[in-house]
């Protein structure tokens, strides 16, 4: 062996620790030096490699491009890459891809080439692919996410911003508190107006999933099972584009479900399918989509009576009522008024660049003598429009319709109409629920088989 061919040889542990296939040919192309992966893939031993020609390797059908490219090599000396199926000593035909160019040791040329599996290429290619779509699939989702923040009432949502100081919206609190770190399914009962929506946010913001997405849903909305699960690009009429789902965009944080009353039948089966099996489809795909989300739902109406009406599924109520909270109406919490009312004024001042500093007692008491069935909402549009009228320093509130009238009829009616009367708003409040923690009977302190007597009694029947 000469000179030249022992300083190659010296180079050998260099060509082990390269991946795949390496090898080194002379300018005649018989093999010099290769690595393990030769033997091991083409079955031959060392003895049988040595100075056997590049031909004796390559499928016939292959070698008139595989030697026309090594020639060009040594001819034109730039590196070339070829395609070709290799002949292992069983004579099976392995697709592989190959590169090479040339080294000068003490003038004389050498051919070092290196190849790859095709199969493994096409293996990997299919990885990155997948890769980068799951790559496109996450970024879809963060841009459609920051779209809904973008398209959210820009307002801070926590306990600093629930005002009051009353018992029965410190009970509401106390039963968020206790419920917020777990993962149990709310259900918010409440008036229209009652700021349902910021007591969610509340109960999202002291859970362990705060740090994730809180995404708002309005089941009353005429997309909306486009909206709760997505589509897929042409899975109807005017699907344009593919658009990812709000529970999927919720996946890890909370989703809160507004007016979950108001949600059509149909879909009621399918978002009880996914709180039992945590899975959802989009539409026009029947490829399952794991999410992991807490459910929070709100309404303003008595489910309990939907159920009856066949309107909603009793086990889809089970599932979203395990835990309760009642969110009392404005008019059960007049002393937390003046404190609502003056964050309000403080608000649209900034808002509006006012610089309104007093209330008067006589405004303030005209506010609490209101009955307020818009609750929290109508009383922010009232202070609002207040803010823009007024001149100067001090609050002037338009006159507004209380409720003084109906007091005085009620209080020359006969003591039983009375009662009567006052029974049923308790039971409306409650959503005709009798007995239970936030049932009518436990609001009157009576026994609930002693309130259905009176009811009874009354003629008071469920409208």
């Amino acid at each position: 062996m000469n000179k030249e061919i022992n300083r190659i040889f010296s180079g050998k542990s260099i060509l082990q620790g390269m991946p795949e296939l390496a090898y080194v040919f002379n300018s005649k192309g018989q093999m010099l030096m290769w690595n393990a992966n030769i033997e091991l893939i083409l079955g031959y031993s060392e003895e049988e490699l040595y100075l056997k020609e590049l031909a004796s390797f390559i499928a016939p059908s292959d070698q008139e491009k595989t030697l026309s490219a090594m020639e060009a090599i040594f001819r034109d000396r730039v590196e070339q890459t070829v395609e070709y199926n290799l002949i292992t000593k069983s004579g099976k035909q392995l697709p592989y891809i190959g590169s090479g160019s040339l080294t000068v040791i003490d003038g004389e040329d050498f051919f070092v080439g290196m190849a790859i599996s095709t199969r493994k290429l096409k293996d990997t290619e299919g990885l990155l692919k997948q890769q980068i779509l799951e790559t496109q699939e996450l970024r879809s989702q963060i841009q459609a996410e920051n779209i809904y923040l973008r398209e959210e009432y820009s307002v801070q949502h926590d306990f600093e911003n629930i005002i009051g100081e009353s018992d029965l919206l410190m009970h509401s609190l106390y039963r968020i508190e206790q419920v917020a770190n777990t993962d149990t399914s709310v259900l918010l009962e409440g008036e229209t107006g009652t700021d349902k929506e910021r007591f969610a946010m509340a109960i999202h913001k002291k859970s362990k999933r705060s740090s994730n997405a809180f995404i708002k849903v309005n089941c009353a909305s005429s997309l909306i099972e486009s909206e709760l699960f997505g589509h897929e690009k042409g899975a109807f009429e005017g699907a344009l584009q593919k658009r990812i789902g709000r529970l999927e965009l919720a996946n890890n944080g909370s989703i809160y479900l507004d007016e979950i009353g108001e949600l059509p039948k149909a879909l009621q089966s399918r978002l009880l399918r996914l709180i039992q099996d945590g899975s959802i489809e989009r539409l026009g795909s029947a490829k399952l989509i794991n999410v992991d989300v807490r459910f929070i739902a709100s309404t303003k109406h008595n489910i309990e009576e939907l159920i009856f009406k066949g309107l909603f599924l009793e086990e889809l109520y089970y599932r979203i009522n395990v835990y309760p909270i009642t969110i009392p109406p404005l008019r059960d919490r007049i002393s937390d008024i003046p404190l609502i009312a003056q964050s309000f004024v403080k608000l649209f001042n900034k808002k509006l660049g006012k610089n309104i500093k007093r209330i008067t007692l006589k405004t303030m008491k005209e506010l609490q003598r209101y009955s307020w069935p818009g609750n929290v909402h109508e009383l922010e549009n009232i202070i609002e429009r207040a803010v823009i009228v007024s001149e100067g320093s001090l609050l002037t509130v338009e006159p507004i319709v209380n409720n003084q009238k109906e007091e005085k009829l009620l209080n020359l009616l006969p003591l039983a109409e009375y009662e009567r009367r006052y029974i049923i708003k308790v039971l409306e409040k409650t959503y005709w629920r009798v007995d239970g923690q936030s049932g009518a009977a436990r609001i009157l302190e009576m026994h609930p088989e002693t309130l259905r007597s009176r009811m009874r009694k009354l003629a008071i029947k469920r409208p």
